[in-house]
Protein backbone atom coordinates (compact mmCIF):
# COMPACT_ATOMS: atom_id res chain seq x y z
CA UNK A 1 0.00 0.00 0.00
CA UNK A 2 1.32 3.61 -0.70
CA UNK A 3 0.39 6.95 -1.74
CA UNK A 4 2.20 10.12 -3.41
CA UNK A 5 0.30 12.50 -2.97
CA UNK A 6 2.95 14.58 -5.82
CA UNK A 7 1.81 12.43 -8.60
CA UNK A 8 -1.31 13.14 -10.89
CA UNK A 9 -3.80 11.10 -8.53
CA UNK A 10 -5.46 7.98 -10.15
CA UNK A 11 -9.02 8.93 -9.24
CA UNK A 12 -10.22 12.65 -8.07
CA UNK A 13 -13.91 13.03 -7.19
CA UNK A 14 -14.90 16.91 -7.05
CA UNK A 15 -18.44 17.73 -4.99
CA UNK A 16 -20.15 14.94 -5.94
CA UNK A 17 -24.12 14.73 -5.25
CA UNK A 18 -26.59 12.51 -5.62
CA UNK A 19 -29.93 12.88 -5.42
CA UNK A 20 -32.78 10.48 -5.15
CA UNK A 21 -36.42 11.44 -6.04
CA UNK A 22 -38.42 10.70 -2.54
CA UNK A 23 -41.40 9.54 -4.49
CA UNK A 24 -42.19 6.98 -7.44
CA UNK A 25 -44.29 5.13 -9.04
CA UNK A 26 -47.73 6.06 -9.50
CA UNK A 27 -48.00 7.74 -6.00
CA UNK A 28 -45.45 9.49 -7.20
CA UNK A 29 -46.08 13.72 -8.49
CA UNK A 30 -44.15 15.11 -11.54
CA UNK A 31 -44.35 18.61 -9.76
CA UNK A 32 -42.73 16.95 -6.67
CA UNK A 33 -39.59 18.54 -5.38
CA UNK A 34 -38.38 15.93 -2.27
CA UNK A 35 -35.17 14.25 -3.06
CA UNK A 36 -33.19 11.87 -0.96
CA UNK A 37 -29.86 13.22 -0.77
CA UNK A 38 -27.72 10.57 -0.37
CA UNK A 39 -24.12 11.45 -1.12
CA UNK A 40 -23.63 15.59 -1.21
CA UNK A 41 -20.87 17.70 -1.93
CA UNK A 42 -18.19 14.83 -1.05
CA UNK A 43 -15.06 15.37 -2.74
CA UNK A 44 -11.71 13.33 -2.19
CA UNK A 45 -8.15 11.52 -4.41
CA UNK A 46 -6.78 8.50 -4.94
CA UNK A 47 -3.44 7.96 -5.85
CA UNK A 48 -1.76 4.60 -7.89
CA UNK A 49 -1.57 1.68 -5.57
CA UNK A 50 -3.64 3.15 -2.77
CA UNK A 51 -6.23 1.99 -0.71
CA UNK A 52 -8.42 4.34 0.32
CA UNK A 53 -11.16 3.73 3.26
CA UNK A 54 -14.63 5.09 3.04
CA UNK A 55 -16.97 4.18 6.51
CA UNK A 56 -20.03 5.54 8.02
CA UNK A 57 -23.18 4.23 9.43
CA UNK A 58 -25.80 2.25 7.01
CA UNK A 59 -27.41 4.94 4.92
CA UNK A 60 -24.87 7.09 4.88
CA UNK A 61 -24.08 7.09 1.29
CA UNK A 62 -20.70 5.78 0.66
CA UNK A 63 -21.95 2.76 -1.63
CA UNK A 64 -23.84 5.33 -3.77
CA UNK A 65 -20.35 7.22 -3.90
CA UNK A 66 -19.05 4.08 -5.01
CA UNK A 67 -21.63 3.47 -7.78
CA UNK A 68 -21.61 6.93 -8.84
CA UNK A 69 -17.94 6.86 -9.48
CA UNK A 70 -18.06 3.69 -11.49
CA UNK A 71 -21.51 4.98 -13.45
CA UNK A 72 -23.23 2.82 -12.05
CA UNK A 73 -25.37 5.24 -10.90
CA UNK A 74 -25.70 8.81 -12.52
CA UNK A 75 -24.21 11.28 -10.45
CA UNK A 76 -26.78 14.53 -9.90
CA UNK A 77 -24.05 16.86 -10.39
CA UNK A 78 -19.74 17.15 -9.15
CA UNK A 79 -17.37 15.95 -11.20
CA UNK A 80 -15.09 12.56 -11.57
CA UNK A 81 -11.87 11.90 -13.29
CA UNK A 82 -10.34 8.77 -13.61
CA UNK A 83 -6.75 8.99 -15.00
CA UNK A 84 -7.70 12.59 -16.03
CA UNK A 85 -10.51 12.08 -18.26
CA UNK A 86 -14.25 13.19 -16.67
CA UNK A 87 -16.19 9.95 -16.34
CA UNK A 88 -19.34 11.79 -16.51
CA UNK A 89 -18.93 13.16 -19.90
CA UNK A 90 -17.94 9.87 -21.64
CA UNK A 91 -20.08 7.99 -23.96
CA UNK A 92 -21.06 4.78 -23.62
CA UNK A 93 -18.04 3.58 -25.67
CA UNK A 94 -15.63 5.37 -23.87
CA UNK A 95 -17.35 4.42 -20.74
CA UNK A 96 -16.64 0.82 -21.63
CA UNK A 97 -13.13 1.40 -22.24
CA UNK A 98 -12.41 2.88 -18.63
CA UNK A 99 -14.32 0.43 -17.06
CA UNK A 100 -11.33 -2.55 -18.28
CA UNK A 101 -9.25 -0.35 -15.87
CA UNK A 102 -11.96 0.29 -13.07
CA UNK A 103 -13.53 -3.08 -11.47
CA UNK A 104 -15.95 -3.38 -8.43
CA UNK A 105 -16.38 -6.19 -6.33
CA UNK A 106 -20.15 -6.08 -4.54
CA UNK A 107 -21.36 -6.56 -1.07
CA UNK A 108 -23.21 -9.78 -1.59
CA UNK A 109 -21.15 -12.82 -2.39
CA UNK A 110 -24.78 -14.91 -2.85
CA UNK A 111 -26.04 -12.07 -5.38
CA UNK A 112 -23.05 -11.15 -7.48
CA UNK A 113 -22.48 -14.31 -9.15
CA UNK A 114 -25.27 -15.49 -12.05
CA UNK A 115 -26.46 -18.80 -10.96
CA UNK A 116 -26.98 -20.25 -14.22
CA UNK A 117 -23.00 -19.19 -15.37
CA UNK A 118 -20.26 -21.59 -14.49
CA UNK A 119 -17.11 -20.43 -12.65
CA UNK A 120 -15.17 -19.98 -15.92
CA UNK A 121 -17.85 -18.13 -17.56
CA UNK A 122 -18.21 -15.81 -14.28
CA UNK A 123 -14.26 -14.99 -14.24
CA UNK A 124 -13.91 -14.74 -17.85
CA UNK A 125 -16.83 -12.71 -18.80
CA UNK A 126 -14.99 -9.25 -18.13
CA UNK A 127 -12.35 -11.05 -20.85
CA UNK A 128 -14.71 -11.80 -23.17
CA UNK A 129 -16.70 -8.42 -23.13
CA UNK A 130 -14.07 -6.61 -23.91
CA UNK A 131 -12.41 -9.32 -26.30
CA UNK A 132 -8.92 -10.68 -24.69
CA UNK A 133 -7.25 -12.96 -25.81
CA UNK A 134 -8.61 -16.13 -27.31
CA UNK A 135 -11.27 -18.83 -25.31
CA UNK A 136 -8.25 -20.67 -24.66
CA UNK A 137 -6.15 -18.27 -23.26
CA UNK A 138 -8.96 -16.84 -20.77
CA UNK A 139 -9.46 -20.16 -19.44
CA UNK A 140 -5.99 -20.33 -18.85
CA UNK A 141 -6.20 -17.09 -17.59
CA UNK A 142 -9.05 -17.83 -15.23
CA UNK A 143 -6.69 -21.07 -13.51
CA UNK A 144 -4.22 -19.34 -13.21
CA UNK A 145 -6.87 -16.28 -10.86
CA UNK A 146 -8.28 -18.86 -9.42
CA UNK A 147 -5.35 -20.02 -7.93
CA UNK A 148 -3.78 -16.82 -6.84
CA UNK A 149 -7.47 -16.39 -4.50
CA UNK A 150 -7.19 -19.52 -3.37
CA UNK A 151 -9.00 -22.04 -5.31
CA UNK A 152 -8.76 -25.04 -6.58
CA UNK A 153 -8.17 -24.53 -10.45
CA UNK A 154 -10.29 -27.52 -10.98
CA UNK A 155 -13.32 -26.25 -9.94
CA UNK A 156 -13.59 -24.31 -13.34
CA UNK A 157 -17.04 -25.84 -14.22
CA UNK A 158 -18.73 -25.83 -11.07
CA UNK A 159 -21.56 -23.66 -10.57
CA UNK A 160 -21.86 -20.93 -7.49
CA UNK A 161 -24.41 -22.48 -5.44
CA UNK A 162 -21.59 -25.38 -5.12
CA UNK A 163 -19.44 -23.15 -3.04
CA UNK A 164 -19.62 -21.08 0.72
CA UNK A 165 -19.67 -17.63 1.30
CA UNK A 166 -16.02 -17.13 1.28
CA UNK A 167 -15.17 -19.10 -1.37
CA UNK A 168 -17.35 -17.14 -3.31
CA UNK A 169 -16.24 -13.87 -2.41
CA UNK A 170 -12.77 -15.17 -3.29
CA UNK A 171 -14.92 -15.94 -6.70
CA UNK A 172 -15.77 -12.44 -6.92
CA UNK A 173 -12.56 -11.49 -6.19
CA UNK A 174 -11.00 -13.01 -9.02
CA UNK A 175 -13.63 -12.08 -11.74
CA UNK A 176 -12.27 -8.41 -10.73
CA UNK A 177 -8.74 -8.97 -10.93
CA UNK A 178 -9.54 -10.16 -14.77
CA UNK A 179 -8.90 -7.23 -16.65
CA UNK A 180 -5.69 -6.53 -13.88
CA UNK A 181 -7.44 -3.32 -13.09
CA UNK A 182 -5.82 0.04 -11.78
CA UNK A 183 -8.53 0.78 -9.78
CA UNK A 184 -10.94 -1.63 -7.70
CA UNK A 185 -14.03 -0.36 -5.79
CA UNK A 186 -14.71 -2.85 -2.89
CA UNK A 187 -18.34 -2.67 -1.49
CA UNK A 188 -18.29 -3.99 1.70
CA UNK A 189 -16.66 -6.90 0.56
CA UNK A 190 -16.38 -8.74 3.87
CA UNK A 191 -19.19 -7.79 6.12
CA UNK A 192 -21.45 -10.78 4.69
CA UNK A 193 -18.66 -13.07 5.77
CA UNK A 194 -17.42 -15.00 8.99
CA UNK A 195 -14.96 -13.11 11.40
CA UNK A 196 -12.19 -15.97 10.40
CA UNK A 197 -13.15 -15.59 6.60
CA UNK A 198 -13.14 -11.95 6.45
CA UNK A 199 -9.36 -11.79 7.39
CA UNK A 200 -8.40 -14.52 4.86
CA UNK A 201 -10.48 -12.02 2.16
CA UNK A 202 -8.98 -8.83 3.85
CA UNK A 203 -5.07 -10.56 3.62
CA UNK A 204 -5.99 -11.33 -0.02
CA UNK A 205 -6.82 -8.18 -1.15
CA UNK A 206 -3.50 -7.40 0.09
CA UNK A 207 -1.21 -9.64 -1.03
CA UNK A 208 -3.04 -8.71 -4.84
CA UNK A 209 -2.31 -5.56 -4.59
CA UNK A 210 1.16 -6.00 -3.65
CA UNK A 211 1.05 -8.43 -6.88
CA UNK A 212 -0.69 -6.11 -9.06
CA UNK A 213 -0.28 -2.62 -7.76
CA UNK A 214 -3.89 -2.09 -7.78
CA UNK A 215 -5.18 0.77 -6.05
CA UNK A 216 -8.52 -0.07 -4.08
CA UNK A 217 -11.35 2.51 -3.13
CA UNK A 218 -12.93 -0.07 0.24
CA UNK A 219 -16.06 0.77 1.54
CA UNK A 220 -16.95 -0.18 4.74
CA UNK A 221 -19.28 0.25 8.09
CA UNK A 222 -16.59 -1.42 10.25
CA UNK A 223 -13.42 0.73 11.53
CA UNK A 224 -11.64 -2.00 12.79
CA UNK A 225 -11.83 -4.02 9.18
CA UNK A 226 -10.86 -0.69 7.10
CA UNK A 227 -7.79 0.05 9.68
CA UNK A 228 -5.97 -2.98 8.40
CA UNK A 229 -6.06 -2.31 4.40
CA UNK A 230 -6.40 1.15 4.39
CA UNK A 231 -3.61 4.06 3.77
CA UNK A 232 -6.24 6.33 3.98
CA UNK A 233 -9.32 6.79 6.02
CA UNK A 234 -12.69 9.17 4.94
CA UNK A 235 -15.81 8.97 7.63
CA UNK A 236 -19.12 9.61 6.11
CA UNK A 237 -22.55 10.53 7.97
CA UNK A 238 -25.79 11.38 6.68
CA UNK A 239 -24.29 11.72 2.91
CA UNK A 240 -21.38 14.46 3.67
CA UNK A 241 -17.45 13.82 4.11
CA UNK A 242 -16.97 15.10 8.21
CA UNK A 243 -13.11 13.51 8.30
CA UNK A 244 -9.94 12.62 6.66
CA UNK A 245 -6.65 11.39 7.61
CA UNK A 246 -3.94 8.69 7.08
CA UNK A 247 -5.11 5.87 9.25
CA UNK A 248 -2.93 6.00 12.12
CA UNK A 249 -4.28 9.55 12.45
CA UNK A 250 -7.30 9.19 12.66
CA UNK A 251 -7.76 5.96 14.60
CA UNK A 252 -5.36 7.78 17.59
CA UNK A 253 -6.39 11.78 17.43
CA UNK A 254 -9.79 11.63 16.18
CA UNK A 255 -11.03 15.53 15.67
CA UNK A 256 -14.96 15.02 15.09
CA UNK A 257 -17.03 13.69 17.42
CA UNK A 258 -18.46 11.32 15.33
CA UNK A 259 -15.24 9.71 14.43
CA UNK A 260 -14.85 9.31 17.81
CA UNK A 261 -18.22 7.77 18.69
CA UNK A 262 -17.42 4.75 16.34
CA UNK A 263 -14.15 4.23 17.53
CA UNK A 264 -15.24 4.23 21.01
CA UNK A 265 -17.71 1.28 19.60
CA UNK A 266 -15.22 -0.76 18.36
CA UNK A 267 -13.68 -3.95 20.58
CA UNK A 268 -10.11 -4.00 22.05
CA UNK A 269 -8.99 -7.65 22.75
CA UNK A 270 -7.41 -6.75 26.39
CA UNK A 271 -10.33 -7.06 28.63
CA UNK A 272 -8.91 -4.57 31.37
CA UNK A 273 -8.49 -1.74 28.91
CA UNK A 274 -11.89 -2.50 27.57
CA UNK A 275 -13.22 -2.01 30.60
CA UNK A 276 -11.27 1.30 31.42
CA UNK A 277 -12.34 2.80 27.72
CA UNK A 278 -15.05 5.86 27.92
CA UNK A 279 -17.80 4.40 25.50
CA UNK A 280 -19.83 7.67 23.27
CA UNK A 281 -23.33 6.45 22.63
CA UNK A 282 -25.24 8.57 20.68
CA UNK A 283 -28.86 10.10 21.12
CA UNK A 284 -31.65 9.48 18.75
CA UNK A 285 -31.20 7.80 15.50
CA UNK A 286 -29.57 9.22 12.28
CA UNK A 287 -32.35 11.38 10.58
CA UNK A 288 -34.09 11.34 7.16
CA UNK A 289 -31.96 11.97 4.36
CA UNK A 290 -35.21 13.42 2.88
CA UNK A 291 -35.09 16.46 5.45
CA UNK A 292 -31.69 17.00 6.73
CA UNK A 293 -30.94 18.62 9.42
CA UNK A 294 -29.62 22.78 8.87
CA UNK A 295 -26.08 23.38 9.79
CA UNK A 296 -24.21 20.29 10.98
CA UNK A 297 -26.07 17.46 9.62
CA UNK A 298 -24.97 14.99 12.75
CA UNK A 299 -25.75 18.48 15.26
CA UNK A 300 -28.74 16.38 16.77
CA UNK A 301 -26.88 13.85 17.71
CA UNK A 302 -23.60 15.29 18.48
CA UNK A 303 -22.19 15.22 22.74
CA UNK A 304 -20.72 18.88 22.27
CA UNK A 305 -23.32 21.00 19.88
CA UNK A 306 -23.92 24.47 20.31
CA UNK A 307 -26.52 27.27 18.95
CA UNK A 308 -24.15 27.58 15.58
CA UNK A 309 -23.76 24.22 14.63
CA UNK A 310 -27.90 24.49 13.80
CA UNK A 311 -27.77 27.34 11.73
CA UNK A 312 -24.11 27.10 9.76
CA UNK A 313 -23.07 24.17 7.89
CA UNK A 314 -19.14 23.79 9.15
CA UNK A 315 -16.41 24.17 6.66
CA UNK A 316 -14.59 20.98 5.51
CA UNK A 317 -10.74 22.19 6.42
CA UNK A 318 -7.93 21.18 7.16
CA UNK A 319 -6.91 20.78 10.57
CA UNK A 320 -3.72 19.42 10.73
CA UNK A 321 -1.00 18.37 7.96
CA UNK A 322 -3.28 16.01 5.76
CA UNK A 323 -5.82 15.92 8.56
CA UNK A 324 -9.32 17.17 7.35
CA UNK A 325 -12.34 18.16 9.31
CA UNK A 326 -16.01 19.57 9.36
CA UNK A 327 -16.61 20.48 12.68
CA UNK A 328 -16.94 24.32 14.36
CA UNK A 329 -15.30 22.82 17.61
CA UNK A 330 -13.11 20.00 16.32
CA UNK A 331 -10.29 21.37 17.81
CA UNK A 332 -11.44 23.68 20.72
CA UNK A 333 -12.51 20.53 22.65
CA UNK A 334 -10.13 18.08 24.04
CA UNK A 335 -9.14 15.09 21.43
CA UNK A 336 -10.75 11.79 22.89
CA UNK A 337 -8.57 8.67 22.70
CA UNK A 338 -9.79 5.93 20.80
CA UNK A 339 -7.22 3.06 22.47
CA UNK A 340 -7.27 1.04 19.44
CA UNK A 341 -4.77 -1.50 19.57
CA UNK A 342 -1.84 -0.33 16.29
Amino acid sequence: MASNTDTMPLLKVEHLTKEFPAEAGMLASRFSKRVVSAVNDVSFEIHAGETFGLVGESGCGKSTTGRCIMRLTKPTSGKVYFQGHDIASMSHKELKSMRREMQFIFQDPYASLNPRMTIGEIVSEPMTIHNVGTKEERMRTVRELLDVVGLNPEHINRYPHEFSGGQRQRIGIARAFALKPKLIICDEPVSALDVSIQAQVLNLLKELQNKYGTAYLFIAHDLSVVQHISDRVAVMYLGKMVELSDWKTLYTEPHHPYTQSLLSAVPVPDPDVQKTRERIILAGDPPSPIDPPTGCRFHTRCPIARDICSSEQPEFKQVASGHYCACHFARTFPIRESHIDL
